[in-house]
């Protein structure tokens, strides 16, 4: 069979069901923002007008992009074990979607209210700092260019979060590990964003070009890599 996006869709819709039947994912959804977000107003708020020139070579707004980094692989540890736990697995398994489908529906669902997620969090924080803070300190820290990396990136370090989540999802049949573990595998991103954020590693565009090159190919190889990994005869006997 070809590839069919009807039968994509209605994955896409199940998942979104599910995840607002799901309050453990509504809540981690919550938190994993929220903390990413207090944590730089708080900074913000208790910088001088003096020290505008000191921000303006930091990248505290990239700080955000932890919130890719670790929110949709909680989303994507559910995917499969959750199935499992819930029993549904088997029967959606027995259905003609094929593996490719099902596991684009999932990623593409845990990606849109991730990525919904992070971009309101960057709207109300630009908000905030524009409202609030020191003008002089808005200024520095609201520049074009780390505003841009926020909308360009946010998609792609979501996408290489997710696969990574369902890969480790696809293998585990306990949620909370595949959560756990889905975390530690979305550390090596926060801790790039961390560096990049404090200027411990200075952005250039051709770091960012290439970062965002090595992302895609990233996704691209994560669906493929996951797809062929995940075994339906396996997981089918697994829930039995």
């Amino acid at each position: 069979m070809s590839m069919s996006s009807r039968r994509i869709r209605a994955v896409v819709r199940k998942e979104l069901r599910e995840y607002r039947r799901t309050p453990s994912i509504v809540v981690a959804m919550a938190i994993i923002p929220l903390i990413f977000l207090v944590q730089p107003l708080v900074v913000v708020f208790g910088l001088p007008a003096s020290s505008s020139g000191q921000l303006a070579h930091a990248h505290i707004l990239l700080y955000l992009l932890g919130i890719p980094a670790l929110t949709p692989v909680l989303i994507a540890a559910y995917a499969v074990a959750g199935e499992r736990r819930q029993e549904t697995l088997e029967p959606v398994l027995a259905t003609p979607v094929l593996r490719e489908e099902f596991l684009l529906g999932k990623a593409l669902a845990a990606l849109l209210p991730s990525a919904t997620v992070a971009y309101t969090v960057y709207a109300i924080f630009i908000a905030v700092v524009r409202l609030f803070a020191d003008p002089a300190v808005a200024s520095a820290l609201l520049q074009w260019p780390q505003i841009l990396a926020q909308v360009l990136f946010t998609p792609l370090i979501a996408a290489w979060s997710i696969w990574a989540g369902m890969g480790i999802s696809a293998k585990s049949n306990d949620i909370r590990v595949a959560q756990q573990l889905g975390l530690l595998a979305g550390l090596p991103m926060l801790v790039l964003t961390s560096l990049v954020a404090f200027d411990v590693i200075h952005p250039t565009l051709g770091r960012a070009l290439g970062l965002a090159a090595a992302l895609l190919l990233l996704d691209a190889l994560g669906w493929r890599i996951v797809s062929l990994a995940f075994n339906r005869e396996r997981l089918i006997t697994g829930t039995r």
